[in-house]
C-alpha cells in the first residue's frame, strides 16, 4: 500500500502488511461493476489503479448523460452500463431501464413502462439498482415491476408485478431492494422476510409470507456454516437460509418509518445495521443460532447510503456527518461536516469515494486517525444528490436525483 495508516483502536501494521501482501496476489488492474455494491456486497472495488491527483482542472470528463428522476445507482458488466429513471408528466410518468455503452455514453438500448414518480418528501423516481448475471438483467420498479431482459440486446426474458401479481405489500417509500442473485435464485427483500424466485422462469422457490418489507438489499454470507442472506425487514434484522429460505434468526430494529434503508454489515458471526431518523446503529454476534447484542447506540444514522467497513474501522454517513467508527465497540474515532446526506464507496486501497448531496465528489483517504481529504470537484450540477458513485475499469460513474449522469476517466 503506499498510505500507511496506525490506529490507536488497534489498527495494527500487521494488518496494513497484510492487506498490502493481499494486493499483489490478485489482479487490481480494473474489475467490472455488475451488482449494488459490487460483488463482494460491500461497496468496496478490488480496483486500486485509478489517478486521484485531479488538480484544479479536476478529472476528466469522458461523457454525460441524461435518464430521468431516480435515486438508482449504476452497474457496469462487459463493456455496458445500465441504470433507470422515470420521465414524462403528470398521468405519463414512465420508467426507463437504460444499457449504455460504458466508455462512450451512447445508448445501446433502453425499455419503458409505466411508473408512477410518487415523490415524498423527496424527488420520487426509481430506487432499485439493475443487477447484472452474465447474460442477463434484473430491474424492479418501485411500484413492483420486476424484469428479466437480455443484457445485449434489451430483450424482455420474462417479468412479473411482485405487488399485483405475487402479492407484496407496498411500503410507505415502496420498493427499492436490488435483486441478488445466488446460483438458480433471484432473492429480493419483499414480504416480511424475503423472497426467492427461480432466475430463468420467474416462478416462486420460497417465500416468508406477504407483510410490509424494508428498504435495503440482502447481504449474502455465511454464518456458523450456513449459507444466508441478512435482510434489513421492516421492523427487524433477519437470517434467512438461501436453500428454503428458513428464518434462522432474527433481532428487533426499526425506527419509526420502518425504513431501513442501508445494507447490513457482515463480518464472521457479527452483523451492523444502521438506520435514521433518530434511530441509530446496532452489532449482533450469532453464536449457536442464537443472537445476543454487543451495542446499540446512535452514533451512526444511515439514511439512504451505507456504510463501507474497511479494517476495523466502519466509515459512513451519520444522517449529514461522514464518520470513522470503530467496528468492534462504535467508539467514534472523527466527524466531518459539509457533504450533507452524502453516499460512498471505497477502492481496496482505502481512497474513498464520497459523493455530496449538492453534486460535489470528493476522494478521502480512509484513515481512523483523521480526516484526510485527497482531492474534490464539482462533477454534477448542484442538486439532490445522494446515489452511491461506482468505480469500474478506472471509470467514476456518478448520477443526481434530477437524472444528470457523469463519467469520470480516472485512468
Amino acid at each position: 500500500m503506499t498510505t500507511q495508516v496506525i490506529c490507536r483502536r488497534g489498527f495494527s501494521a500487521i494488518f496494513v502488511v497484510a492487506v498490502g501482501f493481499g494486493f499483489c496476489g490478485r489482479d487490481a488492474k480494473a474489475e467490472d461493476w455488475p451488482i449494488y455494491r459490487g460483488v463482494n456486497h460491500d461497496g468496496i472495488s478490488q480496483e486500486v489503479d485509478w489517478n486521484s491527483n485531479w488538480g484544479e482542472a479536476g478529472p476528466k470528463v469522458l461523457w454525460r448523460g441524461s435518464v430521468g428522476t431516480g435515486y438508482s445507482s449504476i452497474v457496469i458488466s462487459r463493456g455496458r452500463a445500465y441504470t433507470m429513471g422515470n420521465l414524462g408528466g403528470k398521468d405519463q410518468e414512465t420508467d426507463t431501464v437504460y444499457c449504455f455503452d460504458a466508455v462512450t455514453g451512447k445508448v445501446i438500448w433502453k425499455h419503458s413502462y409505466p411508473c408512477a414518480l410518487q415523490p415524498l418528501y423527496y424527488e420520487g423516481g426509481t430506487l432499485s439498482t439493475p443487477t447484472v448475471d452474465d447474460e442477463l438483467v434484473y430491474t424492479l420498479s418501485k411500484m413492483g415491476d420486476l424484469f428479466c431482459f437480455d443484457a445485449a440486446s434489451g430483450k424482455v426474458k420474462w417479468q412479473v408485478n411482485v405487488n399485483k401479481d405475487l402479492g407484496f405489500k407496498l411500503t410507505t417509500w415502496s420498493f427499492s431492494t436490488s435483486p441478488l442473485v445466488m446460483g438458480d435464485r433471484l432473492i429480493l427483500n419483499l414480504g416480511s422476510a424475503g423472497v426467492a424466485l427461480d432466475k430463468i422462469t420467474g416462478k416462486v422457490i420460497w417465500e416468508n409470507g406477504k407483510g410490509v418489507c424494508g428498504y435495503a438489499t440482502p447481504v449474502p454470507c455465511e454464518i456458523e456454516g450456513q449459507k444466508c442472506v441478512v435482510l434489513g425487514a421492516a421492523e427487524e434484522i433477519a437470517g434467512v437460509r438461501i436453500e428454503d429460505g428458513k428464518v434462522l434468526w432474527t433481532y428487533p430494529f426499526t425506527n419509526k418509518h420502518k425504513a431501513i434503508a442501508a445494507d447490513p454489515l457482515v463480518r464472521g458471526n457479527e452483523i451492523f445495521a444502521s438506520c435514521a431518523y433518530g434511530r441509530g446503529c446496532i452489532k449482533v454476534r450469532i453464536s449457536g443460532g442464537k443472537v445476543s447484542l454487543v451495542f446499540d447506540n446512535k452514533v451512526m444514522r444511515n439514511l439512504m447510503s451505507c456504510s463501507v467497513l474497511w479494517g476495523d474501522q466502519i466509515y459512513g454517513f451519520d444522517e449529514y456527518d461522514l464518520k470513522c467508527i470503530d467496528f468492534a465497540d462504535s467508539q467514534e474515532s472523527w466527524a466531518h461536516k459539509g457533504f450533507g446526506k452524502g453516499s460512498l464507496m471505497m477502492s481496496a486501497d482505502g481512497r474513498m469515494i464520497v459523493m455530496g448531496e449538492q453534486g460535489e465528489m470528493a476522494i478521502v483517504q480512509a484513515n481512523p486517525e483523521k480526516f484526510e481529504l485527497l482531492a474534490r470537484a464539482q462533477i454534477l450540477p448542484k442538486g439532490m444528490c445522494r446515489t452511491v458513485p461506482v468505480l469500474a475499469n478506472g471509470l467514476i460513474y456518478a448520477r443526481n436525483a434530477r437524472g444528470d449522469v457523469v463519467c469520470l476517466d480516472v485512468r
